[in-house]
C-alpha cells in the first residue's frame, strides 16, 4: 500500500443514465461522495438504488453520463493500472477448471508478480482448498477466493460487492476479522451488503443511497439517530421507502 493524502474516492455530481425500451433510466442521479483513506464504509441501499452502478463507475467499468469520479486523485483506470484499487465482486471473474492456487497465481501474473499465492489464500481462509478445482467450491468459498485475488496487488482501496454472500457464520466472522486487520494497516474498504448487521458491526461510516442519491451519510451511531433508533434497519426503511426522501448527512460526514 502507498501513502497518499488525496481522497480514496471523490465523486461530484455523478450521473449515470441507461437507455432502454421504455426510455432513459437514471441509475445514479447526482451523487456526491468523499471517502477518506483508511475508512471502512458500508454502502447500503435497496435493490435498484444505484449501488452496483456507482461501484462500476469507481472501477471505471462504465463511464458517467455527467459528473466526475476520482480515485486517489486519478481517473479510475489510472488508479487501477497503478494497482491502487481492487474489487471482489459478487459474480464472475473465475475459471471453473483452474485450481484455487492456479487462480491466484494467474491473478499475480496479470500484475507482473511471481509471489507465492499461499499468504493470500491464508488471509482469505482457504489455504486448505489450494488444490481444489474452482468449479467444485461452494459459493462462499468462491467469494473468499475473489477476496484472495483482490489482495494480490496490495491495493490502497478495496471494493467489495456483497462479499459474504454464501458464507457460513464461521466464514463471515473470519472474513471480517481479515478486513479489520487490513483497515488497521491503512487500507480503505468500501463494501455493499444486504446484511445490515454487518454494516452495523464493521463499518466506521454508513452511506445510504436511494434512487441514485445519497440520503444519509455519517458514523453508524449518528445515522441511527436520524430515525431515533438503535436499529439500523429502522433507518434503512425510513429513508429508502419514499422516493422524495431528502438527502441527509450527519455533522462532519462526507468532508
Amino acid at each position: 500500500m502507498t501513502s497518499t493524502t488525496a481522497p480514496a474516492i471523490e465523486a461530484t455530481g455523478l450521473v449515470k443514465e441507461f437507455r432502454g425500451t421504455d426510455g432513459v433510466v437514471r441509475a445514479v442521479g447526482g451523487l456526491d461522495l468523499v471517502v477518506r483513506p483508511g475508512e471502512v464504509v458500508a454502502f447500503l441501499g435497496p435493490n435498484g438504488a444505484g449501488k452496483t452502478t456507482t461501484l462500476d463507475l469507481v472501477l471505471g467499468l462504465t463511464v458517467p453520463t455527467s459528473g466526475t469520479v476520482r480515485v486517489f486523485g486519478k481517473k479510475p483506470a489510472r488508479a487501477i493500472a497503478d494497482g491502487q484499487v481492487a474489487a471482489a465482486l459478487q459474480t464472475g471473474g473465475l475459471l471453473r477448471d483452474l485450481t484455487v492456487r492456479e487462480t491466484v497465481e494467474l491473478t499475480a501474473a496479470l500484475f507482473g508478480r511471481t509471489t507465492s499465492p499461499v499468504p493470500f489464500l491464508e488471509r482469505a481462509g482457504i489455504a486448505h482448498l489450494a488444490d481444489q478445482k474452482v468449479g467444485t467450491c461452494s459459493g462462499g468459498q468462491q467469494q473468499r477466493l475473489r477476496f484472495a485475488m483482490a489482495l494480490v496487488s496490495d491495493p490502497d482501496l478495496l471494493l467489495l460487492d456483497e462479499p459474504t454472500t454464501g458464507m457460513d457464520v464461521r466464514g463471515r466472522r473470519e472474513f471480517w476479522t481479515a478486513i479489520r486487520h487490513d483497515a488497521e494497516a491503512g487500507r480503505t474498504v468500501v463494501f455493499a451488503t444486504h446484511y445490515l448487521e454487518e454494516a452495523d458491526a464493521h463499518a466506521d461510516r454508513i452511506v445510504l443511497v436511494s434512487h441514485g442519491r445519497v440520503v444519509a451519510d455519517g458514523p453508524v451511531a449518528e445515522v441511527k439517530a436520524l430515525a431515533a433508533s438503535r436499529n439500523l434497519e429502522d433507518v434503512f426503511l425510513a429513508l429508502t421507502t419514499d422516493p422524495a426522501t431528502a438527502s441527509t448527512t450527519t455533522e462532519g460526514a462526507g468532508r
